[in-house]
């Protein structure tokens, strides 16, 4: 016999003998025995001995329970009810009837502390006048009585659909198990985990339930009632379903969300069963706590394949740079995969849905830069040229390079690849990132310092957090502005924001270094900069005022092959002291005059042009600068 059948002939011989109880007569000694003989021949507690327990029911408080039930479940039952209380119109169980009929009465039973009100197992219609009044069972502990298991629906709207639990990569695998061990110590309390994308720390923490032998159900920290007084019947349920069905809580919290961490922290402060808190960045809370930290190159790779399936044997060269590149949850790696899948140039596609499912949201923290430059049209001396390259190189081919050959477990510094770029206003500082950000195939965003620092305290802080945390999945590169409204030397600590100060920059440091993508600091002002700074960062280059021979060269790149161009001489447009953000202007202004006047780019043109940028920079334009070039 099933143990569903089974625990319902049993209620109905425990029925049995509470109504024989209510009406008095023979045959209540064997009724009792026959339930008992049930008890013994099942495979598994019955539904009630179970509530009994779980709930730390009193055989008097069982007894009320089991009335109120044989009132809703028979209507023989409610009958025997209201012959009991001598009044035919009562047919339903009240106080009074068990104070008077049932074993071991006592008055306590039905407080709003005792634990058939405060598990709200029952309701007093009319508390007022308990001994009187309908007392009624909860529907859903109905329900569980004739074991039937479902979600209290009153919980239910508030619930995360949760993956399917299966083989997860080590970290998330191995942070489930730390949490389900901190619940078997525990035997109940709230776990922190954190440190990756939501979806993979609800797969982490379905995880920590299979481990735990629990059924994970999610709520949604931004969902929860406001009202402390909701939240209390909320949790009164949540630990009512974990003895019924033997729940653990994922309660899931939206950084982004204001109050998001501070309502899901009040509710797990009123439950006192198995419960963990996700979120992207640790929530301060008590309880232990679990970070996720990244994952190994190898169970990355091997997540990649899984899910590109046999295809994965012709991209392996695409997979490790993926791998290498995008922190990726499971959801968007499969997102990611089927998508290449369907294009015919797997692995290019695979790289694009890769960069776009990582792509951050920086609205108001940074600019995106689409990336168009190429090295061809950088004019830099040799040596610039191959820092350049290298530098390239460092980020193209980190992961094989720390990782894959071990360097990571020599080098005391970050892992990951800062650089700086110094120079005038206009030397191809932001086409530099331009061209490598392109050759990368990555994002390119520029975020200006001078107004991420803040005047108040810590906000400088987090709105570099802000920066870091949204651009990290997908290893963007990261221009910053004006370094030295951060970077500026250090002076003696006087007061409060100075020191917050030191530790705003050493943030942004720990930050720099950690980063899987590139970070770019750019500055006007090189020697306004700490050298001990400096000597934090992988790569410096400088980008030098260009001279005659260099200008000259920036001026025959300066027009695209399909534009008109007339009688143009690089050298004498060379005399224009000014650097290659000057000359794009002042080539692109040109093109404009020529269009509007039909003609093809010529010397007058970018004189006319020259003049107009002069004025603007409020700058005289010298005869000398402009020898040689025609005013026709």
């Amino acid at each position: 016999m099933d143990w569903l059948t089974a625990n319902q002939r049993y209620l109905v011989a425990a029925l049995d003998v509470l109504h024989l109880r209510l009406r008095g007569g023979d045959g209540l000694e064997d009724a009792t025995r026959h339930r008992d003989d049930l008890r013994k021949a099942m495979p598994a507690p019955p539904a009630l001995e179970v509530i009994e327990d779980g709930f730390e029911l009193s055989d008097f408080e069982r007894d009320l329970l089991l009335m109120c039930a044989g009132v809703a479940l028979d209507t023989d039952f409610a009958h025997a009810c209201a012959e009991a209380q001598n009044a035919p119109e009562r047919t339903w169980a009240t106080f009074g009837l068990g104070l008077a009929k049932l074993a071991n009465p006592y008055w306590t039973a039905l407080t709003p502390a005792g634990p058939l009100r405060r598990w709200h197992l029952v309701e007093l219609t009319h508390p007022e006048t308990p001994t009187v009044s309908a007392l009624r069972i909860d529907e859903r502990i109905l329900h569980a009585l004739t074991g039937v298991a479902y979600l209290d629906p009153r919980i239910q709207p508030l619930t995360v659909r949760l993956p399917e639990p299966g083989p997860l990569p080590v970290p998330l695998r191995e942070a489930g198990e730390q949490v389900a061990a901190h619940w078997s110590r525990a035997e109940s309390g709230c776990v922190l985990l954190y440190g990756r994308p939501v979806p993979d720390l609800r797969s982490a923490a379905v995880g920590a339930c299979t481990e735990f032998h629990a059924s994970p159900v999610c709520l949604r920290a931004a969902d929860l009632p406001k009202a402390p007084e909701e939240r209390d019947l909320l949790a009164r349920l949540c630990e009512r379903e974990t003895v019924l069905n033997g729940t653990a809580w994922i309660i899931e919290v939206d950084d982004t969300v204001l109050d998001c961490s501070r309502l899901a922290l009040d509710l797990v402060d009123r439950l006192d069963v198995p419960t963990v808190v996700i979120s992207r960045e640790p929530i301060v809370g008590s309880g232990p706590r679990v970070e996720v930290g990244p994952a190994r190159a190898d169970d990355v790779r091997a997540v990649w394949r899984e899910a590109l399936g046999p295809a994965a044997a012709g991209l392996s060269a695409w997979i490790d740079r993926v791998a290498g590149q995008f922190d990726l949850g499971l959801e968007a790696v499969d997102t990611a995969a089927a998508e290449a899948l369907a294009a015919p140039e797997t692995g290019a596609a695979l790289w694009d849905a890769c960069r776009r499912l990582a792509r951050p949201s920086l609205d108001g923290l940074a600019q995106q830069i689409e990336p168009r430059a190429r090295w061809a049209d950088l004019v830099l001396p040799d040596h610039q040229l191959r820092v350049l390259h290298e530098l390239t190189a460092h980020v193209r081919h980190r992961v094989t390079v720390l990782e894959d050959w071990g360097f990571a477990a020599r080098t005391g510094r970050g892992l990951g690849t800062a650089a700086l770029f110094s120079g005038p206003s206009g030397t191809g500082k932001t086409l530099a990132a331009e061209v490598i950000a392109g050759e990368l195939r990555l994002d390119l965003y520029r975020v200006d310092l001078s107004q991420v620092v803040s005047k108040y305290i810590g906000e400088t802080e987090k709105n570099l957090r802000g920066v870091f945390d949204a651009a990290e999945a997908g290893g963007a590169v990261l221009l910053f502005d004006e370094a030295d409204a951060l970077f500026g030397k250090r002076s003696e600590v006087k007061d409060s924001h100075d020191r917050y100060a030191n530790i705003e920059v050493g943030y942004l440091l720990q930050r720099i270094e950690a980063y899987r993508g590139l970070a770019v600091l750019t500055t006007n002002l090189k020697d306004t900069l700490d050298p001990a700074f400096l000597r934090r960062l992988r790569f410096a280059v400088h980008f030098p005022f260009p001279d005659a021979s260099a200008r000259a060269e920036i001026w025959r790149r300066a027009f695209p092959p399909q534009t008109p161009t007339d009688g143009l001489d690089p050298a004498a447009l060379a005399q224009l002291s000014v650097p290659g953000g000057t000359i794009s202007t002042i080539a692109l202004s040109a093109a404009y005059l020529a269009a509007d006047s039909g003609e093809p780019v010529r010397m007058h043109h970018l004189l006319a042009a020259a003049r107009t940028e002069y004025a603007k920079l409020e700058r005289p334009l010298t005869t000398t600068e402009v020898t040689g070039w025609t005013t026709a």
